[in-house]
């Protein structure tokens, strides 16, 4: 299949799962304290509105099935408690025991790594909030990371919007290897062992211990290495969404920028029918823990076909196949800062790992700890280290280690503080989130509800006035700020509309 190439402008979203907790007995339901912390995010612009769900199944599998179950459809009063909707177009919600965030659907790592990082802002005010309210204190504390140390893990999904007409097999097929060994950049670092595997005083990831299966819809249960969630929030006859739940929630903005750059590029390979050299592991479930309890990124993996390679060699090889690959499509700096980065930081991991504690969380998160058991003359056993672990994805500022790193100069950033801010507030410019964020925004008290395909307006009628979104790449600020900016009244903007 041959597609047009738009570097790296493929739609792109994650979902990040807070880990949340409370010392205090009289919270101890974690449903109930997650839709209290949502709620007191100060910014709601239509803290009335709903979410719909309409256009949701996420039953389907990519496989071409369906599983049984019951899809998710919560009364209109239970939704408004559990949705947020967020003027920069994303979502703030509940699902399961957490908060979680979804980013509005950006084009660029570097969007993705300014919308992620407004989330922690959003959970942080939200936070505040409940500090002042309550006078006494706030008796919840959130983490952006993926395990409780106590056997529980929590998700960081990402979400890529590929073509249809890719093979799914195919697409699994080259992604299993790349996302096995990705990690090396992408880990945002774990004290110890969880889910009764092998035995690490460290380890890169903090997901790994918990993949147990190759490919599954599962996500919360037997976990797969490869999500098969056939729910494209678009038209499904153009588009898959690849929903990627192999990934740890990273602090650091290199980790997330690589992350979501890497596989940006990768998937514009698959979409063009470039060749990517293939490789076959013996055992995925594995090698993932394998990689990730290899700290000096040098221990041997094997191949379905009995021979070695190694996480680096798996990596440059990906890296190869895109220098190639982008050197025959238009010069575009965004690919040439991604390329780069993971060039640099691949030679960087082959000849000092440590040496990248300004760029990746769990070389970062490592350093602080040795550093700290140095001085205390401690083990990776005692506990303040397992709690200097969890302190690191603290998203209190003023408590966090990963902030205080910021504060020292201490992690490269990629986005301003000013810049995370603006991202909290308002939209993505080249996508459907525009269209969403400024209504909710500027209609508010007409918004009946929203969802990544639709916006619904109540404006009197008898009716729910229903205004669909189902193709990502339209509702852009190119194409509707003009028709939004010139009607001042959600009744003006549907009859422009229906025009």
């Amino acid at each position: 299949m041959t597609a047009a190439y738009a570097p790296l402008s493929r739609v792109v979203g994650t979902e990040t799962e807070f880990g949340i907790a409370s010392m205090d007995p009289n919270f101890s339901d974690p449903v109930v304290n997650s839709i209290q912390v949502i709620a007191a995010y100060p910014s709601l612009p239509a803290p009335h509105g709903v979410w719909d769900y309409e256009n949701e199944n996420p039953l389907l599998d990519a496989r071409g099935f369906e599983v049984e179950g019951e899809r998710e459809r919560p009364g209109p009063e239970y939704n408004r408690q559990l949705n947020k909707l967020l003027g920069n177009g994303g979502r703030l919600y509940v699902d399961g025991a957490h908060p979680e965030y979804s980013t509005p659907e950006c084009l660029t790592p570097r969007e993705i790594v300014a919308h992620e990082r407004a989330g922690e802002l959003i959970v942080q005010k939200a936070l505040r909030a409940l500090d002042t309210s309550r006078g006494s204190g706030n008796p919840f504390v959130l983490y952006k990371n993926n395990s409780d140390g106590k056997g529980n893990s929590y998700g960081y999904h990402e979400n890529y919007l590929v073509s249809r007409a890719v093979s799914f097999d195919m697409l699994a097929k080259i992604l299993v290897p790349f996302f096995v060994t990705r990690q090396i950049f992408a880990g945002a670092g774990k004290v110890g062992a969880e889910n009764q595997t092998s035995h690490c005083e460290f380890q890169i990831s903090q997901r790994a211990d918990f993949f147990e299966s190759l490919m599954d819809l599962n996500t919360m249960v037997k976990r797969p290495i490869i999500n098969t969630r056939d729910e494209p929030h678009s038209d499904p006859s153009k588009y898959r969404r690849l929903h990627v739940i192999v990934g740890d929630a990273n602090m650091a903005e290199l980790s997330t920028f690589l992350k979501v750059g890497t596989l940006g590029l990768v998937l514009d390979m698959v979409e063009a029918g470039w060749v990517i050299p293939a490789f076959e592991l013996e055992n995925p479930v594995r090698a993932i823990k394998e990689v990730s309890r290899d700290l000096e990124v040098k221990q041997t993996l094997k191949l379905a076909d009995g021979r070695p390679t190694t996480a680096l060699h798996i990596q440059r090889t990906y890296l190869r196949a895109a220098v190639e690959f982008s050197a025959t499509r238009p010069a575009s700096p965004q690919i040439q800062e991604v390329l780069q980065c993971w060039g640099k930081v691949l030679d960087k991991l082959e000849s000092e790992p440590m040496a990248l504690a300004r760029q990746l969380d769990w070389v970062a998160k490592r350093q602080i700890i040795e550093s700290y058991m140095e001085r205390k003359g401690c083990g990776w056993s005692d506990s303040r280290v397992r709690l200097m672990d969890l302190q690191y994805h603290d998203v209190r500022p003023e408590k966090g280690l990963y902030y205080a790193l910021e504060r020292t100069d201490r992690i490269d950033r990629l986005c301003s503080d000013a810049l995370v801010a603006e991202s909290e507030q308002a939209p993505p410019s080249g996508t459907r989130a525009y269209f969403r964020g400024r209504c909710v925004k500027k209609y508010a008290s007409a918004v009946y509800g929203a969802s990544w395909t639709s916006v619904l307006f109540d404006v009197g009628n008898t009716t729910i006035k229903k205004v669909p979104l189902i193709d990502p790449h339209r509702g852009t600020e190119a194409l509707t700020r003009s028709l939004i900016d010139g009607s001042d009244t959600a009744t003006e903007l549907l009859t422009k509309l229906q025009a």
